[in-house]
């Protein structure tokens, strides 16, 4: 699910008198795209006090000068400069057009002063790489697209990217995934600002999950950002990704890439934006996971075509990072696909792994680096059926994992 903030709580920052806690300040640019855009302005732009909604005040702001082109060749007239931004006390970044090209200096410098004012600064999918061009994510735990995450560690060291979170929350800061992960962003600011009564009813007329459990992790693939293909690192990671049926370690890589360990993973977190062992365990548990689903090989033979060097190891970082054991996923997926429904080997059926909470990670976090196995023993068992409204039917088994957030 998410990770919300163990800090100070955002309401505990005080908002400058000219700000409103009800005005939403959705800044938009050109080349964005319009779904994304549309999220907050469906959100916190329609009044749906029948319905038991609070209303929000809704300022729909443009980060440059128009006509804002969006996608599909559509032109866009804001009714608001930034200059409107100086009366919100949210101010919303749903995307950015590139996650290359710097934002407008004056946009950033109006998320500035309204973070230093009190304002409650959102950045939803790409809109993560705004908030970091300000400067307003150094130094926190943020999010994004995981197909973004790399390129948004990379090219701001100082921010701690996670990559498997639908949203983060850190206060007065906070960011999401992607499209459907904006929906979740934003009902978690009703639901802050408002109790879960409130998102719960602004959920049934959106004809979605009031929460979700999981994280992207479901989504994620062995996509390095592209910035990679002209490093001398791209061979090592390519033989890596070729040999994860033989059992090695990250020494061997750096020695592959003729470095020391230390420089390596140092070369390696620059690029990838995640530890070279991290992103290894990841590889592997990842190509269990495909085993499991399209073959028929014994657990014990799993961990072996995976690279794991017991099959105690395999089901330790598998239940760490899907919230399962390997043969309960496997029981769970067969239950779930119809009878007579054989999928080609590779692909897979959706599936919604459970995840530590943002406590658990930050404990694992201080005992040592998140892909050792000392820190998958300190993190709590998950795995007892639960339920998901994307996932779960009537009739149906829910898989491991799928659990309603507490």
């Amino acid at each position: 699910m998410s990770q919300d903030s163990t800090t100070a709580p955002e309401s505990a920052r005080k908002l400058a008198g000219r700000r409103r806690r009800e005005v939403v300040a959705v800044l938009l640019f050109s080349g964005g795209p319009i779904f994304e855009s549309s999220i907050p302005l469906s959100v916190f732009g329609i009044d749906r006090q029948d319905a038991g909604v609070p209303r929000y005040r809704l300022l729909v702001c443009a980060g440059e000068d128009g006509p804002l082109r969006t996608t599909g060749g559509l032109e866009l007239s804001a009714p608001y400069g930034l200059e409107a931004i100086s009366r919100a006390g949210t101010v919303v970044v749903p995307a950015w057009r590139s996650i290359t090209s710097p934002p407008p200096p004056e946009a950033l410098d109006a998320l500035r002063r309204a973070h230093e004012e009190g304002a409650r600064i959102v950045g939803l999918c790409t809109g993560a790489f705004v908030l970091a061009a300000a400067g307003l994510l150094d130094g926190r735990p943020a999010t994004t697209h995981w197909m973004y995450a790399p390129t948004l560690a990379k090219r701001y060291p100082s921010v701690h990217v996670d990559p498997r979170e639908l949203f983060v929350d850190d206060g007065d800061v906070l960011t999401s995934a992607g499209t459907a992960a904006g929906i979740d962003l934003c009902l978690h600011i009703v639901r802050t600002d408002h109790g879960a009564e409130a998102a719960g009813a602004l959920a049934r007329r959106l004809v979605v999950p009031p929460r979700r459990s999981g994280g992207q992790e479901r989504y994620l693939d062995r996509s390095l950002p592209e910035e990679i293909g002209s490093d001398p690192l791209a061979e090592v990671v390519a033989w890596a990704l070729e040999h994860l049926h033989e059992q090695f370690d990250v020494e061997t890589l750096a020695a592959r890439a003729y470095m020391s360990r230390r420089t390596f993973d140092r070369r390696f977190r620059s690029l990838t934006g995640s530890a070279p062992l991290q992103w290894l365990i990841t590889q592997r548990v990842l190509q269990a996971q495909r085993l499991l689903e399209t073959s028929d090989y014994s657990v014990d033979e799993v961990a072996g075509r995976c690279g794991f060097r017991s099959p105690v190891a395999l089901r330790g970082h598998f239940r760490r990072q899907l919230g399962s054991s390997p043969a309960a996923y496997r029981s769970a997926y067969r239950a779930r696909r119809p009878q007579g429904d054989s999928m080609p080997p590779g692909v897979m059926e959706p599936v919604v792994p459970a995840q530590a909470s943002a406590q658990s990670r930050r404990a694992a976090a201080a005992a040592g680096s998140p892909g050792q196995a000392a820190a998958s023993s300190a993190l709590p068992e998950h795995g007892k059926p639960g339920s998901d409204v994307y996932a779960a039917s009537p009739g149906r088994p829910s898989l491991p994992g799928q659990r309603s957030a507490p």
